[in-house]
C-alpha cells in the first residue's frame, strides 16, 4: 500500500511505501498512494497514554456514569480514536474498589487475548490508582471510598488479571510505602508516574530518585489554591528527568498555562493526552442520575458546579490546541502526541516515528484555524481504521 501526505517538519510531500504492517521506504511526490494525497499532512499515529471511554462507552463500567448509561465493548471507543487520529491507545482503568478494577482488567485482557486488530491498537494498559491522595483537590474525581495506601500484591494481581498488560502506572508518591512501590515497579518495567498528589517538592526527588518518569496530566488533580513556592507543580515541572503529559483540551489547563508547561518540558518532554471519559462526545444533558452535566462546549461537569468532572475531547482537540496555544510547531506539536508517548512505553524505534522499519501507525489530517484536526485517514499496522468519506 502506498501512503501520500506532506511532512510536518518540511512541508516536503511524499509517497510512503507500506509492507506487512511497517514502513518499507519513502518516495519524493505523489505515487499513485491508495490513501492521502499532497494537501493533507502526514504524521506518525497518534498515541493517547490515557484513554477511559468515549460515547456511552467505558472501559471501567460504573466509574463515570451509571452502568446502565455506559457500554464496556472496546470498539467503539476504538473507532472514536480512530477517527480522531489515533491508532495507538493506553485503555486506562482507574480507581475503584479491588475486585471491581481487577474484573475491568480481566474484561479488557479477554478481549485483547480474542482478537488481534485490538492488540495493534493497546501497546499498554495504564493504571490510575487506587493509591492516590485522598486529600480534597489532588484527589480529582476519584471516589475517596476506594483510594487506599499502595500495597504491591494487590498490583500483583491486577497485573496477573491484566496479563501483563500494565505498562504504566499513576500513583501519588508521598503516600505510605510508594516510594519502595516505585522501586518495584521500576525494576518490574512498568513505568511510574506521579500524579493526583499533594507531595513535597522533596518527595517529588525522592521519587524520581526512585525511579518515577512521568507527571501525569500536571495542573490537574491539584489543590485550588496552593502554596506560592515552593509546591509540586513547580517541582515537578524543573525536574529534567520528568516527562510530563497534559490534557489540552482548552478546558483543563489555560491556554497560558499550557504554553508555559510546553516551554519548560520541550517537545521532547512533554506528552498530550485526551483522558477521555466516557460521557465525552455525548449530546449535552445531564447524566448519571443528574450527578455530572455534558455542556454545549463539550466539558464535562460536576452538575450545577464549574468543577471538571472528566475530559470530553480526543486526540485531534488536543493536537491542534498545543498548535494554537503554545510555541510548538505542528511537527513538534505531532512529536507530543506520538513520538514522546512511544518513548514513554520504551516503543522508540517501533513506533512513533515516521522512519523506514517502524510500524505503519499513520494519521493523515487537515489543520484549520479553529476546532479539531481533520482527521482525513488513521492507519494501525498498515491498516487503515479509519477514513473520511
Amino acid at each position: 500500500m502506498r501512503v501520500c501526505g506532506k511532512l510536518c517538519d518540511t512541508g516536503e510531500v511524499v509517497t510512503a511505501r507500506l509492507e506487512a504492517g511497517r514502513i518499507a521506504g519513502f518516495e519524493a511526490g505523489v505515487r499513485d498512494p491508495a490513501v492521502g494525497g499532497p494537501d493533507v499532512w502526514l504524521a506518525a499515529g497518534f498515541l493517547d497514554l490515557q484513554l477511559n471511554g468515549y460515547a456511552g462507552h467505558d472501559f471501567n463500567v460504573g466509574t463515570w456514569a451509571d452502568p446502565a448509561e455506559v457500554s464496556a465493548d472496546l470498539y467503539p471507543i476504538l473507532e472514536s480514536a480512530a477517527r480522531a487520529g489515533t491508532p495507538l491507545f493506553c485503555p486506562t482503568i482507574t480507581t475503584n474498589s479491588a475486585e471491581r478494577m481487577r474484573g475491568s482488567l480481566a474484561a479488557l485482557t479477554r478481549a485483547l487475548d480474542a482478537d488481534p486488530r485490538l492488540v495493534r491498537a493497546v501497546p499498554a494498559i495504564h493504571v490510575e490508582g487506587p493509591f492516590l491522595s485522598p486529600e480534597e483537590g489532588p484527589r480529582g474525581a476519584h471516589p475517596l471510598e476506594h483510594i487506599r495506601p499502595p500495597d504491591w500484591d494487590e498490583f500483583q494481581r491486577l497485573q496477573e488479571a491484566a496479563g501483563g498488560r500494565i505498562r504504566l502506572y499513576t500513583l501519588a508518591p508521598e503516600l505510605d510505602g510508594a516510594l519502595p512501590f516505585i522501586e518495584k515497579l521500576t525494576a518490574s518495567g512498568v513505568v511510574a508516574a506521579m500524579g493526583h498528589t499533594a507531595a513535597s517538592p522533596e518527595t517529588i526527588r525522592e521519587a524520581a530518585r526512585s525511579g518515577a518518569r512521568v507527571s501525569t496530566h500536571l495542573g490537574n488533580g491539584a489543590h485550588a489554591l496552593i502554596r506560592r513556592h515552593p509546591n509540586y507543580l513547580w517541582e515537578q515541572l524543573a525536574h529534567d528527568d520528568l516527562f510530563a503529559t497534559v490534557i489540552a483540551d482548552g478546558h483543563h489547563l489555560p491556554p497560558a498555562v499550557l504554553k508555559c508547561v510546553a516551554r519548560v518540558k520541550g517537545p521532547e518532554r512533554l506528552a498530550v493526552v485526551s483522558d477521555a471519559v466516557s460521557l465525552g462526545g455525548l449530546a449535552p444533558g445531564s447524566y448519571a442520575g443528574g450527578r455530572h452535566e455534558v455542556l454545549p462546549s463539550g466539558k464535562i461537569v460536576v452538575a450545577g458546579t464549574p468543577y471538571l468532572a472528566g475530559a470530553g475531547h480526543l486526540m485531534d482537540t488536543g493536537v491542534a490546541n498545543l498548535v494554537r496555544f503554545t510555541d510548538l510547531s505542528l511537527a513538534q506539536a505531532v512529536r507530543c502526541a506520538a513520538a514522546v508517548p512511544a518513548r514513554i512505553l520504551g516503543l522508540e524505534g517501533r513506533k512513533g516515528e515516521l522512519r523506514v522499519g517502524c510500524d505503519a501507525d499513520l494519521t493523515l489530517f487537515r489543520l484549520s484555524d479553529q476546532g479539531p484536526l481533520e482527521t482525513v485517514a488513521t492507519l494501525c499496522a498498515g491498516e487503515v481504521v479509519f477514513r473520511a468519506a
